[in-house]
């Protein structure tokens, strides 16, 4: 084997390292917009409220950080009802779901122990292992469901 397949001390080739994430003022940045949203936003909206602050981002890098941060667990990430990509900061550091309100789009952070079960459960019964499963519940939130009682 060629010394590019062995590596150059002849033992097998290493895996390249994971690329470090720096956190530049344009990150920080991102997060901090991220952080202050208490709805899920998308990159877009994200990228013109950093604008009208005065931050100078373009929407690619904000693009990337936000699939940065969502591969490493501090922000989520779900597609909303018109098919778009939308963010939150995660507040929680386990496994949780989410109540979203499909008017104004608030959210909440909650934990399922009856949809784990179910879940583990109906993985093994298929012969699955390692399952891994997204629930997001969308509906109405109490301040909504108050302001379309009160049109109605």
């Amino acid at each position: 084997m060629s010394d590019e397949t062995n590596g150059e001390n002849g033992g097998a080739a290493e895996a390249p390292a994971a690329p470090v994430k720096r956190n530049t003022r344009q990150r920080e940045a991102v997060r901090r917009a991220l952080a202050e949203s208490p709805e899920f936003v998308s990159a877009q909206v994200l990228h013109q409220r950093l604008s009208a602050a005065g931050e100078r981002i373009g929407l690619a890098t904000v693009y990337r950080t936000l699939g940065a941060l969502s591969e490493s667990e501090e922000a989520d990430s779900l597609q909303n009802a018109e098919g778009e990509v939308v963010y939150r900061a995660c507040e929680m550091g386990e496994h949780h779901h989410h109540l979203i309100c499909r008017n104004c789009g608030a959210a909440v952070e909650i934990t399922a122990d009856p949809v784990e079960q179910w879940a583990a459960s109906v993985a093994a019964k298929h012969g699955y292992t390692q399952a891994r499963h997204v629930v997001d519940i969308f509906g109405l939130c109490p301040k909504c469901t108050a302001l379309a009682e009160a049109s109605a």
